[in-house]
């Protein structure tokens, strides 16, 4: 089996699919210490949203509620930093600090040296969770 390609800033180039698998087919893809940050946001999710929906798409990992329709969370590698996006992040509180250019939505980047926030992290995964999803 071929490993995957690493398109720009070392995201892996994972084929679309529904479930784990391919979003744990992208984290162990994922280089370096950007891997470690994808295991602990998907460990987050899973001890904060029983029965979480997984997905990947356009080489990007998503997470949706398992009762209803939509996405709450995905991220994305690039060179420096995974870049995670709630999609209703405005709506969260506090509001992650990343500004977007679309309605209601706002990342929060994780660099190497930053580490994760885990209990700030997990709070705002549940009340991502607890939103209506956005649908793509």
């Amino acid at each position: 089996m071929t490993a995957p390609r690493l398109l720009s800033g070392g995201n892996p180039q994972i084929p679309k699919g529904e479930g784990d698998a391919p979003v744990q087919a992208y984290i162990a893809a994922m280089p370096e210490w950007k891997q470690r940050i994808g295991r602990a946001i998907d460990d987050l999710v899973m001890g904060s949203v029983p029965g979480v929906r997984k997905a990947v798409k356009w080489n990007t990992p998503f997470y949706g509620a398992p009762d209803r329709e939509g996405w709450f969370l995905a991220f994305h590698c690039f060179d420096r930093y995974v870049k995670l996006t709630f999609f209703r992040g405005t709506s969260l509180d506090p509001v992650p600090p990343g500004p977007s250019k679309q309605q209601g939505v706002r990342y929060l980047d994780i660099r190497e040296e930053d580490g994760i926030d885990a209990p700030r992290l997990a709070a705002w995964i549940r009340q991502a969770s607890a939103l209506p999803g956005e649908k793509l």
